[in-house]
């Protein structure tokens, strides 16, 4: 989010217009999608075989990217 004192300024004019405007904390990794994937690939899906090797963790990574939206489902219900 912009913090410049250019969109400070018009703040107030873009609420009177039904724009709000809300800041995010620096790191919030909940309200990102990759960092939510990541989070299942690493802690979910991941064998502990798969950290062997690099080559091991790269297929790893890759078979179970290749399976998202198949045999791996984020459920966020």
């Amino acid at each position: 989010m912009h913090t410049s004192n250019a969109v400070k300024n018009q703040q107030a004019e873009w609420e009177q217009k039904g724009l709000t405007i809300f800041y995010l904390p620096t790191y919030s990794p909940q309200l990102n999608i990759i960092e939510i994937l990541w989070r299942f690939i690493k802690y979910e899906w991941l064998n502990i075989d798969a950290y062997e090797s690099w080559e091991s963790l790269v297929k790893a990574v890759e078979d179970v990217l290749r399976e998202v939206g198949g045999k791996y489902k984020i459920n966020f219900a």
